[in-house]
């Protein structure tokens, strides 16, 4: 098998699998909980249904329709940059991997943005709200309050967080010139 075909099997599975995982996640939360509902899973570890109507922490800086539209966007440049580096063989397939989970975990919050409101008969196509049940007390106090992680993340949001801190730690000279290299073209 040519490497180029490697490298497109390799993206095409981690988008898939990230975004397969992260849907069946959230409609399992959506169907099986109702909102709010939490369920101890260890004493640091919780499933807890919540929903997000903006950004990161529930931030709601722009109109909803915009801001799923801006992700689409984004998500559009993203698959352009992840070819322009599967038909580039010096690029570390680590890196290839991050930019495909950086994708796949936006992916999994449009699909949640455009469809969900629809599907779940809350809301007009592209202004679904964002479902998360990750949540990591740390650290709490005698009183049970979380004193430490207070955020309800999902799995798209962990692909993402995952992946730029190995892209900061592992890639930041692949994705430094990934990006010379692009600008060498123009």
């Amino acid at each position: 098998m040519k490497p180029k075909s490697q490298r497109i099997i390799l993206v095409t599975g981690i988008v898939l699998v990230a975004l397969l995982l992260d849907q069946a996640l959230k409609l399992y939360i959506r169907t099986h909980f109702y909102l709010g509902e939490s369920h101890e899973i260890l004493p640091f570890f919780y499933l807890c249904f919540v929903e997000n109507n903006g950004m990161a922490f529930g931030i709601e800086w722009f109109d909803k329709l915009f801001l799923t539209l801006f992700r689409i966007g984004a998500v559009g440049l993203l698959g352009y940059y992840m070819h322009s580096l599967v038909n580039q063989p010096i690029v570390k397939k680590g890196y290839l991997a991050s930019i495909a989970l950086i994708t796949a975990g936006a992916l999994g919050n449009i699909i949640d943005c455009v469809f969900y409101g629809k599907l779940f008969g809350y809301e007009d196509w592209f202004y679904g709200k964002v479902v998360d049940m990750l949540y990591f007390p740390l650290i709490t106090n005698s009183a049970g309050e979380c004193l430490f992680f207070r955020p309800v993340f999902n799995l798209a949001d962990s692909c993402i967080t995952v992946a730029v801190f190995l892209i900061l730690f592992f890639y930041r000279k692949d994705l430094d010139n990934s990006l010379s290299n692009k600008k060498n073209e123009q």
